[in-house]
């Protein structure tokens, strides 16, 4: 069977996006924040651990650090405390603290608006820059990769890669720039729904007759 064409893969990749679209009309960022530096503070959390979790701590972790200058003065222990159930607290922590203090001495408490000047920021990679400038400022420089978007892209056969960094260069050239920073929330919404990593119900997914992998479409196959 023919390889297909990087023409063909960005025609197919434009109707995936199409019907994502209309199967997930809403598709945002699940993180509860209020503030982009919030948002920062969340997405640093949300690493090895879910989005439903960190809306469990971040409310009582806002209202005790209520500005970029009070987690920088944040005592280290009273953070860990406060973020130990998400997980690598002691990194997180550190992370937080840091970076809050970087935005103060370096930015006037100013979140940066570009991806070179946000992944300097301690705890800051290219993943959470994205978020910060997709969801915060609306401005699409990258696509985020979790392991749902990573997993899912693999699966509808627009990467190889395993690297979220490289799988973000593929994608990025099947993807119009305008749907990054939704193709991304709305993979998340199908990997969580329909595209569950341990049982994909394949045969009621929308994608199934554009997706290589689809476990109907190799069912048809094996008929024919």
């Amino acid at each position: 069977m023919p390889r297909e064409t990087l023409t063909i893969r960005k025609t197919r990749a434009s109707e995936v996006v199409a019907l994502l679209k209309k199967n997930y009309p809403n598709s945002k960022c699940s993180l509860s924040f209020k503030t982009i530096h919030q948002l920062m503070v969340a997405t640093i959390l949300s690493a090895q651990c879910t989005d439903e979790r960190v809306n469990m701590v971040t409310p009582s972790l806002f209202k005790r650090y209520s500005s970029i200058k009070a987690f920088a003065e944040a005592e280290a222990e009273e953070l860990k405390k406060l973020i130990y159930t998400t997980g690598f607290y002691q990194n997180k922590a550190k992370s937080i603290k840091n970076s809050a203090i970087d935005l103060m001495e370096k930015y006037s408490g100013r979140i940066p608006e570009t991806l070179d000047e946000l992944v300097k920021l301690p705890g800051v990679g290219r993943k959470t820059g994205s978020v910060i400038l997709g969801v915060g400022f609306g401005r699409a420089e990258g696509i985020v990769v979790d392991t749902h978007v990573g997993r899912i892209s693999r699966l509808l056969g627009f990467t190889q890669e395993k690297a979220p960094v490289k799988v973000e260069r593929d994608l990025m050239k099947l993807i119009a720039q305008s749907d990054w920073i939704v193709y991304s929330h709305m993979l998340i919404d199908h990997g969580r729904a329909i595209c569950i990593a341990r049982r994909p119900d394949c045969e009621n997914c929308f994608l199934n007759q554009l997706c290589p992998s689809s476990s109907t479409k190799q069912k048809r196959k094996t008929k024919k």
